[in-house]
């Protein structure tokens, strides 16, 4: 802070070597929207004078302000915009753009209008479609402005976007206790090059978490991973612990993976997950030692799946994100068609804050997963995005319990497919709702697979789900706009009649897309013991394939 004092204090009066001067003006703005002046705003300070002007904020001024915060300095002698970030841990960044005050093109208008008794006159300018005025005055000669816009016009005293939302100054002052060596503090903050210094601001103000890097899922035994990562099921199922910073509740968390075809051509199913580890069985026992190790789900099909629901000593994995690889991005690129440009690969980015209170301030296991049985398979980078958000918030942590997931993660490992909706029961699963929990929804994400024409990837099937025996939610999952991702499945088949596999709608996903989870209103239901029931009418067997639903389902609810 002190650093950041030293260098506003100078920034003002000289940059290099500029003269000093005795003429400064402070000016402090604030913003109103609709007409309305937001309380506990942090008001805009301008420092002008005949050589420069400083912008910044009372916060920044009386060194209360957090980091990441900025201040910009406009040189007068040749128009050059100086931005200094200042990023935490003494990190301070510069950049010069000596362009940027010269190109704005701004029409000046026959308007006047009187702010704090300086006679005003009128010019307006267009930023990325938003009608900016500006009332500016010549009569203290100097010239600035609480932004880059209107710099070189005069001193600024109010700006009005699209005409509702204003900056306007409320104070005018002569500031006579700037003055000091007129050159920047050694060493000078290094100067980097204006993306640079837009992408080091950007990233410092949240947190990035690094999960997977390039790292291989294949059918393989042989393939290597760094120490902290393991890979599981022939190599088709990679995880790591991750430590995740305590944030507040308003915070948002953002999942992002990107991915590219290192031999397999075909659309997959993907997941990425957390493992519960609080109960006594847990998914991690079935990953390093078999499919065998968690409980086993009956619906008297004849069938027996594991680890799907939960029991008294056992959480199924909590799914993060349902993701579907393309066909081939990458590795297939060769395959050109005139006219199209395939991408270079598939990212995908889910907002995952709902799910904060499983993971906020733990540590904990997470995996990804893509069903493949390719030697080459897919390469995968994934982090986690933490944005923190300090609001005030009367709610206590919410509560987050994972109830099921058909989706068979451990599926090159012995792990059966989610059939069990060909019989009446379908999904079937006990659970006990702590006192004093209210507002209960359920994060529900469905997916319908497998058959030719006629199976239930390609056929509309409505999923029902009751509580306690009556029917509570109905919904038909389905995704009509698949053509929408041509451009990533470039060993995607063609048939006869024009159309690409990877046009075709699907049972609520496509190749190359995220699927969105469904929330479930459930309401306020009483403590205790209660059964939820998933019901779709599952297609038969067609020939050697047959139809299954990946679905997933976690409860969320408020103390």
């Amino acid at each position: 802070m002190k650093y950041f004092v030293k260098l506003l204090l100078v920034s003002l009066l000289a940059l290099d070597g500029l003269a000093q001067t005795k003429d400064v003006f402070q000016i402090t703005y604030l913003r109103k929207n609709n007409g309305k002046t937001p309380p506990n705003q942090d008001p805009i300070i301008v420092l002008a004078s005949a050589t420069g002007t400083s912008v910044f904020s009372e916060k920044i001024l009386k060194g209360e302000a957090k980091t990441p915060y900025e201040v910009s300095f406009t040189d007068r002698s040749d128009n050059s915009l100086y931005q200094i970030a200042f990023l935490g841990n003494d990190k301070v960044l510069m950049t010069q753009n000596t362009k940027t005050l010269g190109e704005q093109k701004i029409e000046f208008l026959p308007d006047t209008q009187t702010i704090l008794g300086y006679l005003c006159k009128k010019a307006t300018t267009v930023v990325n479609s938003n009608r900016i005025d500006l009332w500016y005055t010549n009569e203290l000669k100097v010239k600035g402005a609480p932004s880059a816009l209107g710099q070189t016009i005069g001193l600024v005293l109010k700006m009005v976007r699209n005409g509702n939302s204003e900056t306007e100054a409320v104070k005018i002052e002569k500031n006579t206790t700037w003055a000091a060596k007129n050159q920047l503090p050694k060493p000078t903050p290094p100067l980097v090059d204006e993306l640079t210094y837009k992408d080091e601001l950007w990233k410092s103000r949240f947190i990035q978490i690094p999960v997977f890097q390039n790292q291989t899922i294949n059918f393989s035994d042989s393939a290597h991973a760094p120490s902290e990562v393991f890979r599981f099921a022939h190599g088709t199922v990679i995880a790591k612990k991750v430590k995740f910073p305590k944030v507040g509740l308003a915070s948002n968390v953002f999942l992002e993976l990107s991915q590219y075809s290192n031999g397999d051509a075909y659309d997959r199913t993907g997941s990425v997950f957390l493992i519960p580890t609080q109960s006594k069985i847990s998914f991690l026992d079935a990953l390093q030692k078999s499919i065998k190790e968690v409980p086993v789900y009956e619906n008297g099909n004849g069938k027996q799946y594991q680890g799907v629901i939960q029991t008294a000593d056992y959480l199924p994995v909590l799914e993060l994100m349902r993701f579907f690889t393309p066909f081939g991005v990458r590795q297939y690129n060769y395959l050109q068609l005139k006219n199209k440009t395939w991408a270079d690969s598939t990212y995908y980015r889910q907002d995952v804050s709902d799910l904060l209170p499983a993971y906020n301030g733990q540590e904990v296991w997470i995996a990804a997963f893509i069903g493949n049985y390719d030697k080459g398979g897919h390469k995968v980078s994934m982090r986690f995005s933490v944005h923190p958000n300090e609001r005030p918030s009367t709610q206590k942590e919410d509560w987050v319990m994972p109830l099921f997931n058909t989706t068979n993660v451990m599926e090159m490992a012995g792990q059966e497919y989610g059939t069990m909706f060909n019989n009446d029961k379908g999904l079937q699963v006990t659970f006990e709702v702590p006192q004093g929990i209210k507002n209960l929804k359920l994060r529900y994400t469905t997916t319908g697979h497998g058959g030719w024409g006629n199976g239930d990837e390609f056929v509309p099937k409505p999923n029902t789900i009751l509580v306690d025996g009556k029917q509570i939610f109905t919904i038909t999952p389905w995704r009509a706009d698949c053509g929408s991702y041509r451009l990533v499945n470039p060993a995607s088949g063609n048939f006869g009649n024009g159309l690409s596999s990877s046009d075709l709608s699907r049972s609520n996903w496509c190749p190359g897309t995220v699927t969105n989870p469904i929330w479930v209103e459930l309401g306020n239901l009483p403590a205790g013991k209660h059964t939820l029931q998933v019901q779709i009418p599952q297609g038969l067997p067609e020939g050697g394939s047959f139809s299954a639903w990946n679905v997933s389902g976690t409860l969320i609810g408020e103390w």
